[in-house]
């Protein structure tokens, strides 16, 4: 009888410790596309900087979430994005906004650690050619495409970054969605998007306040459609 009674409590323990996975991923959120006025899911993923990050790490403070294109073409990366953060990087250091609107920023990316690296590396070469568009050798002797091509380039990249190729600063944790999962998960991940078949983002941001709840969604419709870092801030000062 006692044999049976052992018997019985390891099948008992054998069961419990078969459950607690199952109990741990049922906790876990699931993430679904997300409308404004509810409550972002939390994840948590790895950083380039090197560390984990979860969302949850900043309740209580507000978030600008942002989800660059990426790749635009095969071994093609758009060059908005580099752009997009270093506009965050000037206009925080310019207005101290962060701390003003006790914010934080976060970039995500849909590759691995190696992809996102190469981004991150193709910044100079990324500023470098919108400079050149910016400012041609020759500006007179333009054709005309060429010359549309100066106007759209300063009109959509009016600020002149002054960084040497080793000192581009990287203040916001750029996180490294390598399954796709929040990208998939919020329905922003494409292979086809802006004319190019290629894996990217639909640039997206959100903004989510200091309780987890989305107060704001952006979806860009086109390359060029992003909102300006003085508009997010616009945002951010009607939060009480």
């Amino acid at each position: 009888m006692r044999n049976k009674n052992i018997e019985s409590i390891n099948m008992i323990f054998m069961i419990f410790l078969l459950m607690i996975p199952l109990c741990a991923m049922s906790l876990e959120q699931e993430i679904r596309p997300v409308t404004v006025q509810n409550p972002m899911p939390d994840f948590t993923l790895s950083s380039y900087q090197g560390d984990e990050v979860s969302l949850s790490d900043f309740k209580g403070k507000n978030v600008i979430l942002v989800f660059p294109r990426g790749l635009a073409g095969e071994g093609h990366w758009c060059h908005i994005c580099p752009y997009q953060y270093l506009e965050l990087v000037e206009f925080d250091k310019q207005r101290n906004f962060r701390k003003k609107h006790n914010t934080e920023i976060l970039f995500v990316l849909p590759y691995d650690n190696n992809k996102v690296s190469e981004w991150v590396e193709e910044f100079p070469t990324l500023l470098d050619d919108i400079h050149n568009w910016k400012y041609p050798e020759d500006p007179e002797n333009l054709e005309e495409r060429g010359k549309q091509r100066v106007k759209m380039a300063k009109k959509y990249f009016p600020i002149d970054f002054d960084y040497k190729e080793d000192e581009i600063p990287f203040p916001f944790s750029i996180l490294i969605d390598a399954e796709q999962k929040v990208s998939k998960g919020l329905g922003l991940f494409t292979t086809e998007w802006g004319g190019s078949k290629i894996e990217q983002n639909i640039p997206t941001v959100f903004i989510i306040d200091e309780e987890g709840m989305v107060r704001f969604k952006y979806i860009s419709q086109n390359t060029f459609d992003r909102p300006s870092p003085e508009y997010l801030v616009k945002i951010l000062s009607c939060f009480k």
